[in-house]
């Protein structure tokens, strides 16, 4: 989970994805609010109820949140925390339905892609520093590497049963729900404000965005952020009930000796991927569209181009943009229908 810098409205948000709607905020029907919870900015746009109204479902959301973050915490004392050490005893663990229902879905995930993603190697993120809120300056040695990638840690080690009992043979697993649960988080919020009557939202965590109805008859429009330099790569709107998400090197890493070690970890080496310098998803409407639009731009980012619409159509997802390590922007023939590029003389490469 990252920390990403928040802007007045008059300029462009610095997010993975930048949600352009924030420059509307002068429009009274549309009412925003943000708060810090799971490591980075969330915002919540709620178009068309009373600002009374707005103001409670964005509490009812947040709160939602911050709970959330507290039990899924993969350093600080919570759930997740506790099932670790469980895993690392090698007892089972009874965990709450709502960690079970996050645990299966992951895993299932995780299964479709080849473990490309795969929330069970927390130990080796560690390892890399980035479970903490200030990143070590100094890669571990290779050596160390290697030693914990031996035991071939993987969330598809996990037994999951039908009441949530939690038990893994592997002891080495180690969950680490970042990649996952801000898009997860999506889909709670989205329950949250339709159990409210809400019919017209946009909720931003951390750049993983899931729309609600529209803004003012008009999709929401949100912007891509581009991963060397301040601003937007492009733009595209976002129809109710999909969902757009974006893994990148760029929030979350560290140099040392000239080298980028960013947060997201390639699990057939141990080491951080280095094919990819961001990845974003469009995904359809479905009950768990936020969940994978997190979840499904990990594998193509570590793939990399060659690879990624090969591990993104396993997941169901055709509509993805991506920025190789050199720089070059890759879009399938989805998503080039949607993105507009802020640049228009920029000619990218087809992924097929």
């Amino acid at each position: 989970m990252s920390s990403r810098k928040f802007v007045p409205i008059a300029a462009a948000l610095s997010l993975v994805v930048a949600a352009v709607l924030w420059l509307t905020l002068r429009t009274p029907e549309l009412y925003v609010q943000g708060t810090y919870v799971f490591g980075t900015r969330v915002q919540l746009a709620v178009y068309g109820v009373s600002l009374e109204h707005a103001q409670q479902d964005a509490d009812a959301v947040f709160a939602h949140f911050r709970s959330m973050h507290r039990e899924l915490h993969a350093w600080q004392p919570s759930e997740v925390t506790a099932l670790n050490q469980s895993i690392a005893a090698g007892t089972p663990f009874q965990a709450t339905p709502e960690l079970a229902a996050i645990l299966r879905h992951a895993r299932a995930l995780s299964l479709q892609t080849q473990g490309l993603f795969d929330p069970g190697i927390g130990r080796l993120v560690r390892l890399w520093g980035f479970q903490a809120d200030q990143f070590d300056t100094q890669p571990p040695s290779r050596e160390s590497v290697l030693r914990e990638h031996a035991s071939h840690p993987r969330i598809a080690d996990l037994t999951i049963s039908d009441s949530g009992v939690v038990a893994s043979a592997n002891r080495a697993v180690a969950l680490d729900l970042g990649g996952y649960a801000k898009g997860w988080s999506l889909d709670e919020a989205a329950a949250i404000l339709r159990q409210r009557g809400v019919k017209n939202a946009l909720v931003d965590v951390g750049g993983n965005l899931l729309a609600i109805g529209t803004k003012g008859g008009a999709p929401w429009r949100v912007g891509i952020q581009d991963p060397r330099k301040a601003g937007t790569l492009a733009t595209l709107e976002l129809r109710d009930g999909e969902a757009i998400g974006t893994s990148g090197d760029y929030a979350r890493f560290y140099r040392s000796n000239g080298v980028r070690y960013c947060h997201i970890i390639d699990p057939r080496t141990g080491f951080p991927a280095t094919l990819s310098e961001s990845v974003t998803v469009l995904v359809r409407p479905g009950p768990h569209a936020g969940a994978l639009s997190d979840g499904a731009s990990k594998a193509p980012f570590v793939a990399g181009p060659a690879l990624a619409m090969s591990f993104a159509s396993k997941v169901g997802v055709d509509s993805v943009l991506l920025v190789d390590a050199q720089g070059r922007v890759w879009v399938s023939a989805p998503m080039a229908e949607r993105v507009q590029f802020t640049d228009p003389t920029l000619r990218p490469a087809r992924l097929e």
